[in-house]
């Protein structure tokens, strides 16, 4: 077994519009989840459609490094 190259990693997803937003100091914070990919079969940037509490409404969520 290769030690280090697992199939499954853990990736942040943090909102997008909070993030350009962030310079302005329009929102309190910035919304992030945290989940899991599949690297063969998305070896890719993820990027999801999930709810924002700082936007109150459905935004693109990218994943970023950790």
């Amino acid at each position: 077994m290769a030690a280090g190259k697992d199939v499954r990693v853990t990736v942040i997803l943090e909102c997008t519009s909070c993030a350009k937003n962030g310079a302005n100091k329009k929102s309190p914070g910035v919304s992030r989840y945290i989940t899991e990919k599949n690297r063969h079969n998305t070896p890719g940037r993820l990027e999801l459609i999930k709810f924002c509490p700082y936007c109150y409404k459905h935004t693109i969520h990218g994943e970023i490094k950790k």
